[in-house]
């Protein structure tokens, strides 16, 4: 009679422990790499849109005023979704659509709270009005909100925020860049998800200032930012 061999209690018990042990080191690497991965793409997306908005201002696309300088743009301009604006208000009578766009299609579609996701990030973009206050984009329609933009200042003046949809889960930093091209970060809870960013914290990586939400006073470089956090540099 042939005999029947097989795993013992213990042997399966051991084997069970050293898979415990590999997934309880394995895991937690495995999270942190995914993590490290989307805040590196949210930092590579941040200088495509700064590189997209010196293309867009350069060529004068958008000159509501006439005056030969071109203002910067939002993320539908630039990607192609609606024609440019033709005034302040941001209407686009007799505007056309940008062709080739300078900004990935995936920045074509937003959600209500004029946002991107992309990588387990989210992102915004603002441009100020005459006194230097943050005016976002409309969600369809319009590229804005109905809120008047400065000429002058758009053509000098934007900035976008990058955060991670879920803290911890899709990323730990909050992500700035403006004008000037540097990128700074803060780590902050309670940056996560849709609608953390809009034009009441729009200031949150500037330097606190006089008047709140306002998009046109100095970065906070290294110093504490008007929502209390410090903002670093990133290399």
């Amino acid at each position: 009679m042939k005999k029947q061999t097989g795993f013992t209690l213990i042997e399966l018990m051991i084997v069970v422990a050293i898979i415990a042990i590999i997934a309880a080191i394995a895991i937690p690497n495995l999270l942190s790499a995914r993590l490290n991965a989307n805040e590196t793409a949210s930092v590579s997306t941040l200088r495509s849109i700064s590189s997209s908005q010196a293309q867009f201002q350069a060529s004068a696309k958008a000159d509501v005023d006439n005056d030969g300088q071109g203002e910067f743009g939002m993320f539908r301009e630039l990607s192609g979704a609606v024609a440019v604006r033709t005034d302040v208000a941001g209407t686009n009578t007799g505007g056309s659509v940008l062709n080739p766009p300078v900004l990935s299609g995936a920045f074509r579609t937003l959600n209500a709270n004029a946002e991107v996701s992309r990588s387990g990030y989210m992102f915004k973009m603002f441009v100020p009005d005459s006194a230097g206050v943050a005016v976002e984009e409309t969600q369809s329609g319009n590229p804005l909100a109905g809120t008047l933009t400065s000429a002058d200042m758009s053509e000098t003046t934007w900035c976008t925020y990058s955060w991670p949809a879920n803290y911890s889960t899709s990323g730990n930093r909050t992500f700035f860049v403006n004008q000037t091209g540097d990128i700074t970060s803060t780590d902050d809870s309670a940056y996560s998800g849709t609608g953390d960013f809009d034009t009441a914290n729009a200031e949150a990586a500037f330097v606190a200032s006089a008047t709140a939400t306002q998009i046109t006073a100095s970065v906070a470089v290294g110093t504490t930012g008007a929502d209390g956090n410090t903002w670093k540099q990133v290399n």
